[in-house]
Formats: C-alpha cells, structure tokens, sequence
C-alpha cells in the first residue's frame, strides 16, 4: 500500500496522488482546542513558516473545516482513491469515523496517547500507527494494548524530523519490528528527501508506505522540503513497484528464464585423460568445461570418483549417464 500524507498547507490535488500510482491521499484533521490547551494556541509564532501571530491562528488558517473534509471524500471516491487523516485528536477520530475513512492513521504524536489508541481501536476500524519519538518499550506496550481490541493494525517505522538526515532514518528497525510483531504487518513513514531510502524501505519487508507530497518544495511551511513533488512521486511508485516485482520468491532454483544461458554456458563433468571401458574413476581423470553434450553436474564430480565406466572415453570428451556402470544421476528437488 502507499499510502500518501498531503501537507496541510496544500489546496485540494487528490487527483495528483491517483495520476501518480497512489493508492491513498491522506491529510491531518485537528478540533484545535481538543489538540492544544490555550497557552499553546495562545503562543507567538514568529516563525517564516507561520500564518499568523499566534500559533492558534496559523493553525486556524490551514484547517480544513468539517465541510471540506466531506467535499475531499466524496472528490477521492469520484476519482478513484483512498481517502483517510491522521486524527490528531479523540474528537477529530470521532468525526473521521462518522465520515467512514477506510482506516485511522495514528500520527506519532498520539502513539504513546493510551486512552486515545484504546478509544480509536475500539471503533474498530484498521489502523496505522506511526512510531516516531517512541522507544521499542513503548512500541511493545502500544501492540499489547491495539492487538487484543483490534487486531487489524500496522506499525510504522518513522522518525520524527523534517526533513529527516540519512543516518537517523535506522531503516533496521523495520527488521526488529518484523521480529517483535510478527504477526502484523511493518511499513515505513519516511520525512526524508529523495526516493532512495523509501525504495530501501520496501526492499526490507515494508508493507506500507507513507510520505509527504507537495506541489512546491519552496512553499513555506517546514514539511514542504521533505515532501514528494508528482513528478518524484510518479517515479518513486514505479521504482517500488518494480522492486516489488524483484523481492519474487524465496526459493532458491534453476528458473526457466536461466536455461538459455545455462544451455550456452553451464558446465558438465569431463574426462581430463582417455579412460578405456572397465576403469575405476579417480578425481583426477576427471575435470570441468562447457561440454557438448551436457552430462554430470560439476557437483556430482565426487559421486563419480569410484564408479566403473562401461565404455572407452576419450580425452576431452563428456561423462555421460549411459557411460557409467550401476549409476544413476541425481534427481533435484
């Protein structure tokens, strides 16, 4: 699954994330005064990102409103897509499932919020849940509190910085969560830039993809930078889906598409010297080249050692099957 988190800045471009390969357009849907106490929204924000002079205001001037979550879903339905938000608070999931989103997405802000996972697991709906900032104690008892309520849930590897520098993305911790909770699916929530590190991702065993997508990097606002342009996006859907193609099977075994070259090039077993008929093999009547015909697999140079031959070899020339006394080559499995 990809799943795709449009910044909070950007206006209504769903119809990007399906032309690009998405499978889901994701926003954050926040009640403020359920979020932030009133200090918090109360606070100056001088920063360049901000739209206005407290930090309420600037979040006031991004939210969409419970309108415009309506017209978002009924557009993603039209086209095509998954529509869903991470419920930054209780309220916003209880007005996100009243909405009827295919499945909650837990930001890592609330991941460590236990009445909130218990509240928004019980609505019974699947979950993706992010697990930057936490440790894997906390990512331990996230699991034992979901999976007996909801076990229809994934957990996310994901670093909580914007954009995110290469050395502490730690892309092992997929594997470690792949160990600890084998029995749900792993993913990666990636704030890096570029596509390299996400394609690693995947190649790991990660079932779920979520970055940021924006339509300008320089746009203000601290997340822009670490997001996809559709261009990067396009691309990075069709590396992944290719890698998906390659991860292939894990049995290891002489493929149909290898017997043309295995014809041309692969090896058999070969008399190093003439061997006349009745002579007791010993390694070193024997060697290895490209031969034609084929005849003993290199690896079945030692069961050889010891058996009579039936015939006068010559030099150079292959071991056959028909050429041995009482021996009959090796099935493969």
């Amino acid at each position: 699954m990809f799943l795709f988190f449009l910044p909070e800045s950007l206006d209504l471009d769903i119809i990007r994330n399906l032309e690009c390969g998405a499978d889901c357009a994701k926003f954050q849907k926040s009640e403020l005064e359920h979020k932030f106490n009133k200090k918090a929204l109360e606070r100056p924000y001088t920063s360049k990102h901000s739209w206005g002079k407290t930090y309420g205001e600037h979040k006031r001037h991004l939210e969409f409103s419970h309108d415009q979550y309506r017209e978002l879903k009924k557009y993603a339905k039209e086209i095509g897509i998954y529509f869903t938000a991470s419920g930054m608070d209780e309220m916003a999931v209880e007005f996100l499932h009243e909405l009827d989103v295919p499945f909650f997405k837990v930001g890592s802000g609330d991941t460590n919020n236990f009445p909130y996972l218990e509240k928004t697991a019980k609505k019974g709906r699947p979950m993706v849940i992010s697990s930057g900032m936490q440790s894997m104690d906390t990512m331990h008892k996230v699991y034992q509190l979901v999976k007996p309520i909801n076990p229809n849930f994934c957990i996310l590897q994901c670093t909580s910085a914007y954009p995110l520098q290469p050395e502490d993305v730690n892309l092992r911790v997929i594997t470690a969560y792949q160990s600890a909770f084998p029995d749900i699916p792993i993913g990666y929530s990636g704030h890096e830039t570029g596509m390299a590190i996400s394609v690693a991702a995947v190649a790991m065993g990660a079932k779920v993809l979520e970055r940021h997508v924006t339509l300008d990097k320089t746009w203000k606002g601290n997340d822009h930078q670490a997001s996809l342009e559709p261009n990067e996006l396009a691309e990075l859907v069709r590396t992944i889906r290719l890698v998906e193609k390659a991860m292939g099977s894990p049995v290891k075994q002489l493929l149909p598409c290898e017997m043309a070259c295995n014809e041309k090039l692969g090896k058999s077993v070969v008399a190093k010297v003439t061997i006349p008929e009745g002579t007791v093999l010993t390694l070193d009547m024997l060697t290895v080249k490209v031969g034609e015909p084929k005849g003993y697999l290199p690896e079945e140079i030692f069961d050889l050692v010891g058996k009579k031959v039936k015939t006068n070899i010559e030099e150079d020339e292959t071991i056959t099957e028909d050429a041995i006394e009482n021996h009959v080559k090796k099935v493969k499995c």
